[in-house]
């Protein structure tokens, strides 16, 4: 079963790229104003430097599912 690892990683990936493209078009269609899309930028930059914080974390491997 050491196939489902890469496997699941590029799913992660597909997913996170489709996200960031749905998000993308939501900016440019929706929010066209300047403080929404700083707000956007803002919660997008937050939410990714707590994923690199959870990724540095020690722990973070030591969950039963990994």
């Amino acid at each position: 079963m050491h196939w489902t690892k890469p496997l699941g990683l590029l799913s992660v990936i597909v997913l996170a790229v489709l996200a960031l493209g749905a998000l993308a078009l939501f900016v440019t269609t929706l929010l066209a104003d300047v403080a929404a899309i700083a707000t956007v930028a803002l919660v997008v930059a937050f939410v990714g430097g707590l994923a690199v914080l959870g990724a540095k974390s020690k722990q973070w491997r030591q969950n039963a599912y990994w």
